[in-house]
């Protein structure tokens, strides 16, 4: 009896062992099940990420049939602003008579010191889904911030919307059409094939020249500037006197040549000699030859004290203005500060020199076919949640385009408005034919620079926008400066020294992490060698889903073939 007992107790215990072994068999299938489901996710998500190199596919918001003009929306809006208060009056009435027309939409204006500024913002803002609704910004940047999903609107919907688009039969004010926009700086905007952007306002670089010094050394300036010429009269310049002084200006300073963009050099040097310095798709040639022959020119005319930057020695205008600079380069845009009359000036009155200002496009190394960058500030709109709200939005960055708007912030420095609708205006065109009328909204200087890229729209380019481009830009500087400071450090600027910048660089700048929207940076990667790391973690992931889907399938085919139910 004791042992049928004890036989019926164990028996019992080994019924209630299957029973727990049952359950927790159930427990571990049902997370192993569980466990491959997330892998395959996972799996299934980074190919998804991976498949686009870095740059996540924006998909467009749904547009509304109708503006809901019942609610009330709040919008935002960060734009950059120096010390021109005149510009800051020009957005303060542009979103005062905006509202008055859209008396439910409320603009939020916040104002920047430089685009830098901007751009780490909203980079910041990204993840945590609180960017501006409507940001001016450049397009290097706008593909940096393609890679939030969903971050930025696409427009091309919008462009052409019967009721809210470019000029649509909703809209409450003249707004310009599609093909009103000058194609040249609507193609800037465009990422990927698709616009992601509008332009707000376009320059270009420009020479100011103190045309009397030229003279004065015994030069004229010729029909089109060539490097050449800007170097050999720039060396002429550097002549100093017994006690130290310069022969040019009897000063202790001279710097005949002044460059404020370093990277614009680099990139337009390199485009006027069609010489590589990126593939649409983000593939980095920006090391080459050329590239090479340009480093060791800066080299020798630094090191004789003709060439040095902005960064390194301070504001192109000031130096200028000083009497202290021949060939100042800088944005068309920064006319204001150019010249012995001009508006804007940083330094004290009794140290500016009386001299004639001559204005020029920058140095070609081709004369007969110039080429000069396009620059300036775009528009972009951000996604929110609701659709209304991004109409509100786009609403408001199409106001931004009116005649109104254009010629007003246009006349404020050399910029150019970005429609032909401005452009062709009997007011703007009375604007530019009043050049010289008087030194501050008809300064002679700034008309000149304006029309400089009105006359040369033709001859400008924009460089490759991707993920990364802005990186490549501040690379293509930084080879420049770092060449400059190195000579005025009285190092060797040599075979070796270009190496160890080379590398420097593209470690510094991750250019070798590059991607486009297409392909990587380094797409010419040799096969023998490593992986990306995303590829890596993909394949892996692929291996570990694979293996965990096998085992799951052969333990199912053992536990059947052992009489038990999986």
């Amino acid at each position: 009896m004791q042992r049928a007992g004890n036989s019926r107790a164990s028996w019992f215990k080994l019924k209630g062992f299957c029973a727990e072994t049952h359950r927790e068999r159930e427990m571990k299938l049902k997370k192993w099940k569980k466990t491959c489901s997330m892998m395959i996710c996972g799996v299934l998500a980074l190919s998804a990420l991976t498949g686009c190199h870095g740059a996540v596919e924006q998909r467009s918001f749904e547009i509304p049939e109708e503006f809901d003009a019942s609610r009330q929306y709040e919008i935002s809006f960060w734009a950059k602003n120096d010390t021109n208060i005149t510009q800051t009056q020009i957005y303060e009435k542009a979103i005062e008579d905006f509202e008055a027309l859209y008396p439910n939409i409320t603009v939020n204006l916040r104002l920047y010191t430089d685009y830098g500024r901007i751009y780490n913002d909203v980079i910041t803002n990204i993840s945590t889904n609180t960017t501006p609704n409507v940001c001016i910004t450049y397009p290097d940047h706008i593909a940096t911030y393609l890679t939030g999903r969903n971050s930025v609107v696409p427009l091309d919907e919008l462009f052409v919307h019967e009721k809210y688009g470019l000029a649509g039969s909703e809209v409450r004010f003249d707004a310009p059409s599609p093909d009103e926009i000058i194609p040249k700086f609507l193609a800037e905007c465009t990422i990927g094939g698709q616009h992601y952007a509008v332009p707000y306002m376009r320059s270009t670089e420009a020479c100011y020249i103190n045309k009397t010094y030229v003279e004065e050394l015994g030069y004229s300036l010729p029909e089109t500037l060539t490097w050449d010429f800007i170097w050999e009269v720039s060396e002429a310049a550097t002549a100093k006197n017994p006690d130290g002084t310069y022969k040019i200006n009897g000063q202790n300073v001279m710097i005949p040549f002044l460059y404020k963009s370093t990277d614009n050099m680099m990139i337009q040097y390199l485009c006027q000699n069609n010489a590589g310095y990126s593939t649409p798709d983000g593939k980095v040639e920006l090391f080459n030859q050329t590239t090479e022959d340009l480093l060791y020119a800066v080299a020798k005319h630094t090191e004789s004290g003709a060439f040095s930057t902005f960064k390194i020695s301070g504001y192109p205008a000031n130096f200028l203005n000083a009497g202290q600079c021949i060939f100042a380069v800088d944005s068309t845009a920064g006319a204001t500060w150019m010249g012995s009359d001009a508006p804007l000036v940083d330094i004290s009155e009794d140290k500016v020199v009386q001299f004639e200002t001559a204005v020029m496009p920058i140095p070609q190394a081709d004369p007969e076919n110039p080429r000069m960058i396009s620059q300036g500030p775009s528009i972009c709109i951000f996604n929110k949640e609701d659709p209304q709200e991004v109409l509100a939005s786009w609403l408001f960055t199409q106001y931004l385009l009116t005649n109104e708007v254009q010629i007003a912030y246009a006349e404020t420095e050399g910029y150019v408005p970005v429609t032909s609708k401005a452009q062709d205006s009997a007011e703007y065109r009375d604007y530019l034919s009043r050049g010289g009328q008087d030194n501050n909204t008809y300064y002679d200087i700034k008309i000149q620079a304006t029309k400089l890229l009105l006359d040369h729209t033709d001859d400008t380019f924009v460089t490759a926008v991707f993920n990364g481009s802005a990186s490549l830009r501040d690379a293509a500087g930084y080879l420049i400066e770092d060449v400059t400071k190195s000579v005025r450090r009285k190092q060797a600027v040599d075979r070796a020294f270009m190496e160890t910048l080379y590398n420097d660089t593209t470690s510094l700048y991750h250019l070798d992490q590059l991607s486009g929207p297409g392909s990587t940076a380094s797409s010419d990667r040799d096969p023998s060698g490593p992986l990306p790391a995303t590829s890596v973690i993909l394949l892996s992931s692929l291996a570990a889903a694979w293996i965990l889907i096998l085992s799951y399938i052969g333990w199912g085919f053992l536990r059947r073939r052992r009489g038990t139910r999986p």
